[in-house]
């Protein structure tokens, strides 16, 4: 079982500024923020932005994403328009993906250090 997953970021505050209102739509808080990272969850840490502890700059995986679920297809929509207004860039618009399932309806996004996230339903709507 998963405990948490983290990012790297160069800069703190951007990837604040970035993942705070995204988070805030998918049900997560900032728990924990200093100059080394922020830290997201709903009661416990489940996800972190962190400066990388080895002082080198953070670089995104080629071929890595973490997708978050989403309770409907309207929040993916907003997922994906929250996140390109403020600051990522898109790699999927919102929509069905039929070669992972019929019902899977997701969007991809890059956020501002270059690390790809996705928001994913299933509902019907």
């Amino acid at each position: 079982m998963i405990n948490h997953v983290s990012l790297g970021t160069n800069d703190v505050a951007r990837a604040q500024r970035f993942y705070d209102p995204l988070f805030a739509l998918l049900g997560f808080r900032l728990l924990k923020c200093d100059d080394t990272g922020a830290h997201y969850g709903t009661g416990e840490i489940l996800f972190s932005l962190v400066v990388p502890t080895n002082k080198q700059p953070a670089t995104a995986g080629n071929g890595t994403h973490i997708a978050f679920q989403a309770r409907s297809r309207k929040m993916v929509d907003e997922f994906h328009a929250v996140a390109l207004k403020n600051g990522g860039r898109s790699d999927g618009a919102p929509g069905i993906r039929p070669e992972y399932d019929d019902h899977y309806y997701g969007a991809f996004v890059y956020d501002p250090d270059g690390n790809k996230i996705e928001a994913l339903s299933y509902s019907a709507r």
